[in-house]
């Protein structure tokens, strides 16, 4: 009982739990008198006193010996005292231990530091071999690999790899399936991994167009009742069989998935059925098509179905029902917000934030594709059916415009009108055009802009240049950023040989829409104008880099290497051209000209010819054929030349007098004679003919010599008295000039000079012309009228 204390109420009942033995106390270590001295000298590295020494400071201290135990001896903090010996084991001397070293008095003991004498370290334990189940893990980690590896390589469109990859999977699940047979575990196969691996190899089979093969494989998951809703696969295969143009294939097959999926599904069942209708459209089977997408239109109405449907009514010709689908088709809805809501406003600042993250993201960019997917469906259809539907064209165009008017699309009448304006243009009846265009003066300023835009075109084709400046002004006032009102000025101010200015509108163009190619060409016919020959270049190099293979771009690139006297790289750059377009004879005409300028006659006469051969109509070039074969002494070869030239120009006589020049001096100095005697009864006045006439018979010693030599007298003589005359009247206009010459500084130079320069700087508007030397690209020509 003396040791059982009862607890009073003053006493601390969890007193004791922070009491630890002194030895631990390493906080007070700097206020140990004892322990700061055994740091600062050796004394603490001094054998313990014994009693051998008495009256010492130490003499406190019991005796022991050597073999006895001791005592253990506290310092001032109640610390045991360095070399103390605790419960029979020695401590060391110093409160740093010696690495090896210890100061216990057991007998025997070495001095083994490296701990040398405790024998070599055991042996690693033996990796046990792994087990058949864990053996079947890893193998079943490898064929997941291989599928997934399989699905990345066709993402990134290795079509062949992601095959390879499944087909060692496939050889990797096989043998995975016999391991586990052979382990006995056979009821364990893993079937979602045979599933995946035998999806995944029909997949990459059919993504490489190995139908059969694919086919095969999905036979056999279809085959296997083990596999659950393997039915649906039945769609890959009807897809492979549409592929295969297989159509009533391709039906049974979706009818058969149709059949097993429930109503439950029914956004696939939508889409199947849908799938059908295609079907039904590509065999002619109109009648079954309209019957699946009018079901789709009666249960989940999509913008898809409902331009088939109008399409497949066309096809029928039943005007009423593509009334009817057109209107079901622009009520359709598109579950997408109205862009109002991506507008920030200025009162809360965390609200404009969230809109500024998310006016731009994944889900906008779809909701703004779906809507213009929408759009270019009813402006299709529009199209379509607008001749159809009503007795005239127009009615049936007012019609759809009425019906989008009143719907969700309204902002789509005004490019429906437009459309209008451009079928009008198709049909050639420029006069319903204009006038459709012009009521658009008083719409809003985009509608405004496209309107005018067009007409300035218009008025520039006619080449009433004044009504096309007036509507590019408008244009401009009504949308100051439109690149194409912007260029349509520009070449009004560059048909008045303004060049300075066009270029300003030109460059403000490409401000306004740096990709804008028109702009760019004609910046840089502009720039050949002012002579700017190295601007005109990056011009149209730049142009190239956009437009690889547009043989007017590469001819201007020629065509400037040739003024800056580089002709071997103008010969580079047109042969590039005849690559894209080699039956053009403009370009051979071209080649050979730099070739006979560089002295190479063969090459010349080669390119020369190609473009007689592709264009005998040609002046210039039969021309420097004819004198080529009487350059080099082959006079019959040039005949034909001279004779076709003849046909073009039968007023020139020069063309007949080398015919007649080629006879002679082949030595058919007979049919030479002929030749003169016809050219002198079509020109009697011709001097040059009645000489060779008269040398001629001169030569043959014929009697009618005397005859052309009186004609030519007086055929001379007439011409004296031509030039005298002349001659007068030149002196008295230059004594006039001279005397009106202060009143009219430049009257001298009065000539009348074409305000449009030669033909080929004014602008091309067919479909298909010759690539001129300063042809210039209208802007919104053909289908490009209708702005984007």
């Amino acid at each position: 009982m003396e040791n059982v204390h009862l607890a009073l109420e003053e006493d601390d009942l969890y007193s004791g739990y922070n009491d630890y033995n002194p030895t631990f106390d390493s906080e007070e270590l700097e206020n140990d008198v004892g322990f700061q001295q055994a740091v600062r000298t050796n004394h603490g590295r001094r054998p313990p006193m014994t009693a051998k020494f008495p009256g010492t400071a130490m003499g406190a201290r019991p005796l022991a010996s050597s073999f006895g135990s001791r005592m253990p001896m506290s310092s001032s903090m109640g610390r045991p005292m360095t070399g103390a010996v605790q419960d029979g084991a020695a401590r060391p001397m110093t409160a740093v231990r010696a690495a090896g070293y210890t100061s216990s008095l057991t007998r025997g003991s070495t001095f083994d530091p490296l701990g040398q004498s405790r024998g070599p370290a055991p042996p690693l334990e033996a990796k046990s071999e792994e087990t058949a189940e864990e053996k079947i893990k890893i193998l079943e980690m490898k064929v997941n690999d291989l599928i997934e590896e399989s699905c990345m390589a066709h993402s990134i469109g290795a079509l062949q790899l992601a095959l390879e990859k499944a087909k060692e999977a496939g050889r990797k699940e096989r043998a995975l399936v016999r391991q586990r047979e052979q382990s006995g575990s056979g009821e364990h196969i893993n079937l979602d991994l045979t599933y995946s691996v035998l999806l995944n190899l029909a997949n990459q089979y059919a993504n490489n167009e190995m139908y059969p093969e694919a086919l095969n494989s999905y036979q056999v998951i279809v085959k296997n009742k083990m596999f659950s809703n393997a039915g649906r696969l039945k769609v890959n295969m009807a897809n492979i069989y549409f592929k295969q143009k297989n159509y009533p294939k391709a039906i049974k097959f979706y009818r058969m998935a149709l059949d097993q999926i429930s109503n439950t599904h029914k956004e696939l069942r939508i889409k199947i059925m849908q799938n059908i209708g295609v079907v039904f459209v590509r065999m002619g089977q109109y009648s079954d098509a309209i019957t699946s997408f009018e079901h789709i239109m009666s249960e989940s109405a999509n913008i898809k179905t409902g331009f088939n449907l109008i399409l497949c009514y066309y096809a029928i010709g039943d005007r009423e029902r593509m009334k009817k689908a057109f209107l079901k088709l622009i009520s359709v809805r598109l579950g997408i917000d109205d862009e109002d809501k991506y507008i920030p406003s200025n009162d809360d600042t965390s609200s404009d934030m969230v809109i500024e993250a998310i006016k731009n993201d994944k889900l906008h960019q779809m909701e703004r594709d779906l809507k213009a997917l929408a759009e270019k469906y009813i402006m299709t259809a529009a199209k379509l059916i607008a001749p159809a539907i009503e007795t005239s064209f127009a009615a049936g165009f007012d019609w759809c415009v009425d019906m989008v008017k009143s719907s969700q699309y309204v902002e789509l009448a005004n490019d429906l009108e437009i459309n209008k304006a451009i079928t009008y243009l198709r049909q050639k009846d420029f006069k319903q055009a204009v006038e459709t265009l012009k009521t658009f003066e008083k719409k809003d300023s985009r509608v405004k802009s496209a309107a005018a835009t067009n007409l300035s075109f218009l008025y520039f084709l006619e080449k009433d240049f004044d009504q096309a400046d007036r509507y590019a002004d408008l244009a401009m006032n009504a949308d100051r950023y439109n690149p194409a009102a912007l260029i349509n000025k520009g070449n009004t101010v560059f048909i008045k040989q303004d060049y300075e200015k066009a270029a300003e509108f030109y460059k403000e163009a490409l401000r306004n829409d740096s990709s804008c190619t028109e702009a760019l060409y004609n910046l840089g016919l502009t720039y050949k104008k002012l002579n700017r020959l190295e601007e005109a270049l990056d011009c149209f190099l730049k142009l190239h880099a956009i437009l690889r293979n547009c043989a007017q771009v590469m001819y201007q690139l020629a065509h400037l290497h040739e003024l800056l006297e580089d002709p071997q790289q103008a010969i580079e750059w047109l042969m590039q051209v005849i690559s894209v377009t080699p039956t053009d004879p403009q370009v051979l005409a071209k080649l050979g000209e730099l070739h006979d300028a560089e002295g190479d006659k063969s090459q010349a006469f080669q390119y020369y010819y190609e473009s007689f051969r592709y264009f005998p109509s040609n002046i210039d070039v039969i021309e420097w054929l004819g004198a080529y074969y009487i350059e080099t002494q082959f006079c019959e070869k040039a005949i034909q030349y001279f004779e076709r030239a003849t046909l073009i120009q039968p007023t020139q006589v020069k063309w007949q007098l080398m015919v007649a020049s080629c006879y002679r001096r082949s030595g058919n100095y007979q049919k030479a004679l002929e030749t003169y005697k016809d050219i002198h009864r079509k020109f009697p006045v011709n001097i040059e003919c009645l000489r060779f006439l008269v040398r001629l018979c001169t030569d043959m010693g014929l009697k009618e010599v005397q005859e052309y030599a009186t004609k030519l007298k007086k055929v001379e003589k007439m011409k004296e008295i031509r030039e005298q005359r002349v001659k007068s009247g030149r002196e008295g206009s230059a004594r006039g000039r001279k005397e009106g010459r202060e009143g009219s500084a430049g009257s001298a130079d009065a000539s009348y000079v074409d305000p449009l320069g030669p033909q080929t700087d004014r602008p091309k508007t067919g479909a298909k012309k010759r690539i001129e030397d300063d042809d210039f690209a209208d802007e919104e020509l053909g289908d490009d009228l209708l702005p984007e």
